[in-house]
Formats: C-alpha cells, sequence, structure tokens
C-alpha cells in the first residue's frame, strides 16, 4: 500500500500544472484569419480582439478589433512575420471563420490550408467562406453594428442564415478537408461580399448611421473541382443543392395559386435520400425528397377549407422544387462539371465493384450521370386563420 502511495505521490508532482498554458496578457486572440495570393506569396489577415475595449462595462469608443498583417512564401512564415508588428503572438484557438480571397480559390486552396490542418492550437469547429469579388483582407476590414465584433457577426449570420433560408451552408475546415480528398464528392463553400462604401465600412462612422455605410452580406454557393473554384451558383440552385445533400432546415417558397397570385410556404421539416444504381451497366442515382410546410402568407383567390385547394397547392410546390432540383443538377453536369452532391459516392455504396472501374473517369461519368427525382410535400397547417382577409378588401 505504501508503494501505491508512493508511486501517486510522485506523478502528482509530474502531472499538476499545463505544459501548454498561455497567460491571456501574452496571445493575441484571433477570431477572424483571411488568407490571400499576393503575387507568388500569402498574405495573412489576422482580425484580433482588442481586450481593453470588450473587458470593459462602457466603451470607450475605440474599435473592438484590429488588423494584423503580414505576407510569406508559407502561411506558416506569414504567421511568425506578423510578430514584427504584433506586441503579442497571434493565437487561432479560437478562430470562429476562415476567408479565402476569390484569386487564392481559383488558384487552388490546398497549399493553404494544411499549416491550418496539423496546426494542434487550431480547433476545427470555425467556419471557412470565399470572399467574392473582394479579398479577403477586405471584408475583415469592415466594422459591424449590432455585433461590435466581425467575427462573431459572420459566424452568427452564416448559422442564422442556414437554418432559416437554404442558400448557404456552414462549412467547417474538417468538412472542406473531408470533402476536397473523398473520391466522388467536390467541394462546395458559402460567398461572403462588402456591398457599400469600402473606406468608410473601415471607421467607426460605419456603425454611427441607422443604415452602415458598408455592409458585409453573405452570397450563395461556390463550387469547386478538385481544391480549385471553378464557378458559383445562383440562389435557386444553391436552395436546390441544400435539399439534395438533405441540409436544409427551414427555408421559405413562393409558389403560383391555381390562377394568379402567390403563395407563401414555410418548409418546416425536410428529408432528402439519395440511392444509387447501376442500370444496364450505367450508373444511375435516384434522389427521393420529402418536404412538410404551412401556409405562411395568401396572395390569390383560393379556399383554403377545401382539399382540392390544399392538393393544388402542394402539386404546385412540388412541380417548382422538381424544376429548381433539376436545373441544379443540369448546372453542375454541364456548366461546372463537378460532382458537389456526391452522387459518386451514391455509387460506391452502392457498387463498391462497379465504382472502382469508373472512379478514375468520374468527372466524364458524371455529366452523362441519370439522376431521378421524386417530390413529396405535404402541407400540415394553414396558420390561424382559413382564408385570407385580402378577399374581403376586394369584395
Amino acid at each position: 500500500m505504501k508503494k501505491y502511495t508512493f508511486v501517486l505521490l510522485i506523478l502528482s508532482l509530474v502531472l499538476t500544472g499545463c505544459w501548454d498554458r498561455r497567460e491571456l496578457n501574452e496571445i493575441a486572440i484571433t477570431l477572424a484569419l483571411g488568407i490571400d495570393k499576393v503575387d507568388e506569396e500569402f498574405q495573412l489577415t489576422a482580425q484580433v480582439v482588442v481586450p481593453s475595449e470588450v473587458s470593459m462595462k462602457q466603451s470607450s469608443g475605440r474599435s473592438t478589433v484590429t488588423l494584423f498583417q503580414a505576407t510569406g512564401e508559407t502561411i506558416f512564415e506569414a504567421f511568425r512575420k506578423m510578430t514584427i508588428d504584433s506586441p503579442r503572438k497571434i493565437y487561432p484557438g479560437h478562430l470562429r471563420m476562415l476567408v479565402i480571397g476569390e484569386e487564392l480559390a481559383k488558384a487552388g486552396v490546398g497549399e493553404s490550408l494544411d499549416l491550418l490542418s496539423r496546426d494542434w492550437e487550431l480547433r476545427s469547429d470555425f467556419y471557412v467562406v470565399v470572399a467574392k469579388d473582394k479579398t479577403a483582407a477586405e471584408i475583415l476590414n469592415v466594422t459591424t453594428p449590432i455585433e461590435s465584433i466581425p467575427a462573431n457577426k459572420m459566424f452568427n449570420t452564416l448559422k442564422t442564415s442556414e437554418e432559416n433560408w437554404a442558400v448557404t451552408k456552414g462549412v467547417t475546415l474538417d468538412e472542406l478537408l473531408g470533402d476536397l480528398i473523398t473520391d466522388g464528392k467536390d467541394a462546395v463553400l458559402t460567398g461572403i461580399q462588402v456591398f457599400g462604401n469600402q473606406e468608410v465600412g473601415s471607421s467607426k462612422q460605419n456603425v454611427e448611421s441607422i443604415t452602415p455605410a458598408a455592409q458585409i452580406q453573405y452570397d450563395y454557393l461556390a463550387v469547386f473541382r478538385k481544391d480549385k473554384l471553378v464557378g458559383w451558383l445562383n440562389e435557386s440552385e444553391s436552395k436546390g443543392y441544400n435539399y439534395i445533400i438533405d441540409s436544409v432546415k427551414s427555408t421559405v417558397a413562393s409558389i403560383p395559386c391555381p390562377e394568379k397570385g402567390k403563395v407563401s410556404i414555410e418548409v418546416i421539416h425536410s428529408k432528402s435520400e439519395m440511392k444509387g444504381k447501376i442500370n444496364k451497366g450505367k450508373p444511375e442515382v435516384n434522389v427521393t425528397i420529402e418536404v412538410e410546410g404551412d401556409v405562411g402568407a395568401v396572395e390569390c383567390h383560393i379556399d383554403l377549407t377545401e382539399t382540392k385547394s390544399i392538393d393544388a397547392l402542394e402539386k404546385s410546390y412540388e412541380k417548382e422544387l422538381k424544376e429548381i432540383v433539376r436545373q441544379t443538377i443540369e448546372t453542375l453536369q454541364k456548366q461546372y462539371k463537378s460532382d458537389i452532391f456526391g452522387f459518386g459516392q451514391a455509387i460506391h455504396r452502392s457498387n463498391p465493384k462497379t465504382w472502382k472501374k469508373i472512379k478514375n473517369q468520374w468527372d466524364e461519368e458524371f455529366t452523362e450521370l441519370t439522376v431521378n427525382v421524386e417530390v413529396d410535400m405535404k402541407i400540415r397547417d394553414t396558420g390561424t386563420v382559413s382564408n385570407s382577409f385580402l378577399q374581403k378588401l376586394e369584395e
């Protein structure tokens, strides 16, 4: 017993304390990073929290964040070069956003992600996005209202948009790397833009008015082939993509009434299933989408107390969504030749032997792939009233 007690005492001396402990006054907490390609070097921009501003009960009026920037032949080199400007070592352990410049994305993101994938200081739950028509540095150099720290604004906006509008996609570093190295699946990232006066957007003046002079706003989805950006989806195609991969949590869609006008449907549940098969020696994929929704707004003459009216709206929704999905698939097959849906993986799961034979030619096989789409829509609720009061106003 005495021997065990002695061993425990020795271990307690060795194991106490944190070997990698960092004092807060020694590190620059970085919540967003931007990577751009400048000539043949990487330009790294770090959005760092100003401790005195976020800790004070009453702000002094200065910005809550500041930017540090450096260039290097590698990302690691650029990180270390920031110390010639930053009084503290850049610490990315609390990173929330990684913004990749569009030019770098077109050239290929592989090399720029290697350090981030192996750095033990980084968690993998931050989002990765692509700056559209701007550099990553320009995106990070905009002040934001409501969320005083721009990185938090970008993170929370993407999360909210993904859950409620379904045209964006929150992609973490691990998910991106998985898509880049997986056979039969290409990657997507959400685009981010700056609208308005960039010069005013970087100053305190930007958040002192009701309407900021410059605003950060998410765009639609960026399409990759291998590790290179090859194009952008539009709004309906981005939504179609999310339906196909079973990533729609909630959204709103306007569909035509049987006669004239529109009805808005709030999607409250969506479930998509993708199955691959080999039909007469050729790969084929079946996509089945089941949707449940509520009537959100009625802008036409329709009697929602009648079953046939509900049936007509359901059929209208099914037709609209099926066309959106068909157009999305066609764009990826004919224009971008990129399997962002993972159809190749579906074929692999269903028939590994055939997949082994065709995977090296999947880029060609994908463009000719037959995809069968079925949509089933059910309206569950019409709201607190049956028919719209607008009908009474027009009588």
